[in-house]
């Protein structure tokens, strides 16, 4: 007390604090009078100035913060990161309500200041509106062309295969990190849908490549970065942020040199993979004199959306299948019986898959039980909308908790053990299950 009442012997310093306390008052008034002209908002703990509920908020494990919340305050509530309000969606019902059937309303990007200086609102996994759509219709359609998910893609996975064992070979059954071996493994099946052809594992401009990116997914992940995103201008203090930038623009640059070498041998009669499609379909663009969505900067970041997202995602996912089956050997037991009883000797295919329920299930419980992205991405609402009799306003950040829908204790028997049996019936068929939701909608189209 003693400290304001000094303060304010200081004609300047007196007006400032006087106008502040009169800006708190009228943003407060302000923010009451709205909430009760436009609906009732979603209930939350108490914000402080500023802070909001950082100083309650555990940012390494954010997903767990906000899960011990909602047992007080329902699954729709807000939390404030700062002065952002955050509309949080828990559990499976209430999560796939908003993204299926409010998709439109709750289907924009929320597009943090750690992410806007890398894409700057192209690409596809941090853009909106029509660029967005675009992007996402032409990778779809040319990825699908190119195998994915199909058969063309089982045969350049098979090929990889060979080589991912061979690494493993040479460690002559010691123990070692396979994330390295992984990632690369998973990043030339990629290569080879995108670029039309793989790397060896020995070229360093493919593993200090794929190793910048994953370091880049794991430092955006910290918290400093999500200090960052809630105080834009700690960006000018922080070394996540220069590690961020400087392994985006060497990747950028390498990017850049092998899209340079695929344009100086394109032919439009023989595309070799979805580069040479986006490079096709820019120059037929730039011919009619369009310019809106096919150039360079949305085929760089789509490139590496494709690259950054699909690694991550799927050799993560791979590392956690490893670590499973090592701690449940009774489990793998029953996977390598029923393929050998199945397939025998032979290289396993795509179509097998509907013979091994139980192989099937396990690589589903997988990955619910990894959890890998438990916060999903954070969305926007594009308009107001009134869900669930709460009123959320256009514009706010809304995070779909994916965590709280892979472990809803209503939808699974045991939401925090590997149970394998959670995928199948009574007979022992493989059954899917609504509430598996490993992924955004836009990570899925990533990691197929």
């Amino acid at each position: 007390m003693a400290v304001v009442e000094s303060l304010l012997y200081f004609p300047i310093t007196g007006t400032l604090l006087g106008a502040l306390l009169l800006l708190l008052v009228l943003y407060r008034l302000s923010s009451k009078y709205k909430s009760q002209k436009e609906g009732k908002e979603p209930l939350g703990p108490k914000p402080l100035p500023l802070l909001g509920n950082l100083l309650t908020l555990d940012l390494t494990r954010l997903f767990d913060s906000l899960c011990e919340l909602s047992k007080t305050y329902g699954n729709i509530f807000q939390v404030f990161l700062g002065p952002k309000k955050v509309v949080v969606l828990v559990g499976h019902k209430t999560v796939k309500e908003a993204l299926v059937n409010y998709a439109d309303e709750f289907g924009e990007r929320d597009i943090t200041p750690g992410f806007r200086m890398l894409n700057d609102g192209h690409g596809i996994l941090f853009s909106n509106g029509e660029n967005w759509k675009e992007m996402r219709r032409f990778a779809l359609s040319n990825l699908r062309d190119f195998g994915m998910g199909k058969r063309g893609s089982e045969e350049k996975i098979i090929e990889e295969i060979q080589y991912l064992k061979g690494e493993f070979d040479k460690f002559e059954e010691k123990p070692f990190d396979t994330t390295q071996s992984v990632n690369y493994a998973v990043s030339n099946i990629i290569s080879s849908i995108v670029y039309g052809s793989r790397f060896e594992y020995t070229d360093p401009r493919f593993t200090e490549m794929v190793d910048r990116a994953n370091e880049n997914v794991r430092v955006s992940g910290s918290a400093s970065m999500m200090l960052h995103n809630i105080f834009p201008w700690l960006g000018l203090f922080l070394n996540s942020k220069r590690i961020i930038e400087r392994n985006w623009l060497k990747n950028r640059a390498q990017i850049v040199k092998l899209i340079v070498g695929l344009q100086e041998t394109l032919n439009p009669h023989d595309r070799r993979g979805f580069v040479d499609s986006f490079l096709i379909r820019k120059q037929s663009e730039e011919q009619l004199g369009k310019r809106e969505y096919f150039h360079q900067e949305n085929l760089l970041m789509t490139v590496g959306n494709l690259f950054v997202a699909g690694t991550d995602t799927t050799g993560t996912t791979l590392r956690w299948g490893l670590m499973l089956m090592a701690k449940y050997p009774h489990i793998q037991d029953r996977v390598q019986e029923e393929i050998d009883r199945v397939i025998g000797g032979r290289q396993p295919v795509v179509e097998d898959r509907k013979k091994l329920p139980y192989t099937d299930a396990v690589i589903h419980e997988t990955q619910r039980l990894a959890n890998i992205v438990p916060m999903n991405l954070p969305h926007m609402t594009s308009c107001d909308v009134t869900f669930n009799g709460y009123f959320i306003e256009k514009g706010t950040t809304v995070v779909p908790l994916l965590t709280s829908v892979l472990k809803d204790p209503s939808e699974w028997e045991k939401p925090n053990s590997f149970y394998p049996e959670h995928f199948l019936d009574e007979k022992g068929q493989f059954i899917k299950r609504d509430a598996f939701m490993p992924f955004s909608h836009r990570l899925t189209l990533l990691s197929l």
